[in-house]
């Protein structure tokens, strides 16, 4: 019988069959980050303290971090986000996906923190061709693999003059509500999101390499990005380059963070020990917080839910 394929394994044969350029990987109770590959096509090799666009990695602080004000008596899971966003405060909802613009009723309840963490806001990503699909691509709201073009404020106010695809509480859409919360966490906390974050999280933590931005001295860790296009990669973002290096020029809280394999497991150890959360909100992490009539399979790509409990522990 052979032996079952390791996860290092699984990332080699990714790099030797050209899935991937390199990749950085770690698994078990006390993991050790492991590299293979290189940093682009033809580049230097990938180390394992590479810093790392994380993406959709982010939600997890963002969430932690919302909770942790939660905790602190900052707000509540089902108060409303127009205390802090009043861009939200009288949404209109569209009568069908597939609805015009303008074909909208008011909505019924209030967004909440509990919509953003569980991606039921109303707001997140439309894959079919709809009017609101083609209007968040032609306003800069649509999600993408690449940093939004617009800064948070301008974003913000950009989302929040379209109308929602169903009612807050009732329609699972993935994305945009994450991105509604990292500019929530800077108005609460009065400060920029990045800087909250510092503070409250990687300061503590040692995450000396999490951040928006990648400073210009640490350029060279920042591998290049690619995509797939007809079975070949194609690089969208050169190794050390692309707008995520320096400070930008405006808030980018609404955006994925940078990290790196070493600091994102100090992050989720110190969650795993118990030292970010109390055990009630802890748990909550654990289960699928998504309503069961918010499944609906045409939000995601097919089969999504028949596999999912929930997209993660909040949506």
């Amino acid at each position: 019988m052979s032996s079952p394929t390791t996860p290092v394994a699984l990332l080699a044969r990714a790099v030797r069959d050209g899935v991937v350029p390199g990749g950085v990987i770690a698994v078990g109770h006390e993991p050790v980050p492991v590299a293979e590959g290189a940093m682009a096509l033809g580049g230097p090799p990938m180390p394992a303290d590479a810093i790392l666009r994380i993406q959709s990695m982010t939600k997890l602080v963002t969430a932690v971090a919302a909770l942790r004000l939660v905790e602190q008596g900052a707000l509540s899971l089902d108060e409303p986000v127009a205390t802090w966003l009043p861009e939200l405060a009288a949404p209109r909802v569209l009568t069908a996906p597939d609805a015009p613009l303008t074909d909208t009723v008011p909505a019924h309840r209030p967004i909440t923190l509990r919509h953003l963490l569980t991606c039921t806001s109303g707001y997140g990503m439309i894959l079919d061709d709809t009017p609101l699909q083609r209007a968040m691509a032609a306003d800069g709201t649509e999600a993408g693999p690449l940093p939004p073009r617009l800064g948070a404020a301008d974003w913000l106010a950009a989302l929040a003059a379209l109308p929602l695809v169903g009612q807050p509480g009732e329609v699972w859409r993935y994305h945009h509500s994450f991105s509604l919360l990292g500019i929530l966490l800077g108005r609460i906390a009065g400060v920029a999101t990045g800087e909250h974050l510092q503070r409250t999280l990687f300061g503590p933590l040692g995450m000396v390499d999490t951040g928006f931005f990648v400073p210009a001295a640490q350029r060279h860790r920042l591998p290049a990005l690619y995509a797939e296009e007809e079975g070949e990669l194609v690089e969208v973002e050169e190794r050390g380059g692309g707008p995520h290096i320096g400070p930008p020029g405006e808030d980018r809280s609404h955006a994925g963070l940078l990290s790196t394999a070493p600091d994102y497991l100090r992050f989720l150890r110190a969650l795993r020990d118990g030292v970010l959360l109390e055990p009630e909100h802890l748990a909550m992490l654990h289960r699928d917080q998504v309503p069961a009539a918010a499944k609906r399979p045409e939000a995601f790509f097919p089969g999504f839910w028949e596999h999912m409990g929930g997209a993660s522990a909040w949506g």
